[in-house]
Order: structure tokens, then sequence, then C-alpha cells
């Protein structure tokens, strides 16, 4: 099978065959740290230029950041506000792993299928961790169903439902930027003199994002169902 020729796979092949061989098995693990590197400079260099007074992009990310914090405790509730921070996380970064697909000799780390699964399991753990630490043993209540005498029928179900969800987050995220990532190839390789790719690529920033708020809301739902009291 051929690789994808990519800036860093040009970069690794100059950088022996060892390393050459790794990152054409692992392209999907080298982009995420990219990804990563990139919002922890983005990170420091956006707190050292805060002030007491905002102004200009300050404001607007304040704006940006006060108002998805705002949707996030509407959804969650409350009780929710101190898993903002892993929402707006998950957000961001599948956010710019989606776009940096865009970039012509770059990669999505989420059109590799173990990169949404790696956050999926993440999600499904700590939601259900969440679940656990709110109600303690009555947490189990949540896969009992409403009666009592249909709990042997409803917990199989209910466990089934709650280990799809891995599949769910998972196939969804990874199947619409892996066919995005290709359609724009073809396009790319097709007719790229002609600038057929731009309205694709045009297209691909808007679902990109609308990918990546999906999964950040599906995580709020989740989360905000483990906090709710099971009936």
């Amino acid at each position: 099978m051929e690789h994808p020729l990519t800036l860093l796979g040009l970069l690794f092949d100059h950088m022996g065959p060892g390393l050459s061989a790794w990152y054409h098995h692992n392209p999907h693990v080298v982009y995420s740290w990219l990804i990563i590197l990139f919002l922890l400079v983005a990170a420091k260099l956006a707190v050292g230029a805060v002030k007491m007074i905002p102004s200009g992009g300050q404001n607007f990310f304040e704006v940006l950041i006060g108002g998805f914090e705002d949707f996030s405790v509407d959804v969650m509730g409350e009780h929710g506000r101190p898993f903002y921070p892993l929402i707006a996380t998950l957000f961001i970064y599948i956010l710019c792993m989606n776009w940096i697909g865009l970039i012509p000799g770059m990669m999505s780390p989420t059109s590799n299928i173990n990169t949404p699964l790696s956050m999926a399991l993440v999600v499904f753990v700590i939601y259900n961790v969440v679940g656990i630490k709110s109600h303690g043993f009555s947490y189990i209540k949540h896969f009992m169903g409403p009666i009592w005498w249909l709990a042997p029928l409803m917990l199989p179900i209910e466990l089934i439902g709650h280990f799809s969800r891995i599949l769910s987050l998972t196939f969804r995220l990874f199947g619409n930027v892996l066919g995005e990532d290709l359609v724009l190839a073809i396009l790319f390789v097709l007719a790229g003199m002609f600038f057929a790719p731009l309205p694709m690529m045009f297209l691909a920033i808007f679902t990109s994002f609308v990918q990546a708020f999906i999964f950040s809301l599906l995580t709020m739902l989740y989360i905000a169902g483990s906090l709710e009291e099971a009936h």
C-alpha cells in the first residue's frame, strides 16, 4: 500500500529508514503531536497577551469562549460547569485536527480511525466515572430501566447502548473527515489547476467545524445524562 505524500513524510524520509518507516506507520500520531504543539504555543502566546482591559482580539475570544461556556452550562446544567474545560479542549483539538488536513501536503489525524477512537474511549471512561462519583452504587440504576422487573431485560440493552456510543463517536468523526480528505485529494489530482477543489474546501471547513461541534455536544449530553438521577 502506498503512503500518502505529506510534507512531514518528506522530512522524515531524510532522517533515515528507521524514522521514515515509523512515520509512515504512524503519521496520524505525528500530526496529532504537531497540533498539540501548536495549541500549546498558541495558548502561551494568548495568555501572555491578556490585558486587564480587553481590546481587539481578546474581546472576540472572550465573547467566543464565554458563549461556548454558557452553551455548555445550558446543556449540562450548572453542575456540569467543571467539565467545560474538557468540552472546550475536545472541540478545539478536533477542529484543528480536521482543518489541518485541508492544507495541501498535510493530513487530518482524525482521518485515521485510531485518533477518534482514542477520544471516544476517553469520553466513555470520563462520563461513567462522573456518574459513579456523583451517584455511587446507585449509578447502576441508569442501566436498569424504569421498572424493577424489567431490569434483566434492560441491563444488557443499556450496556450495549452505552458501548455503542464509542462506535458512534468514532465512526461519525472518522468517516466524515476521511470522506472529505479523499474527495479533496481526488479533485486536486483531476482538476487542481482549474481550482475545482476550492468550493469543496470551503464546504469542508464548515463540515469540519460541525463534526467537532457534534463530538463536543454528544460529550456534553453523555456527561449530563450521567449526572442526572435515574428514574
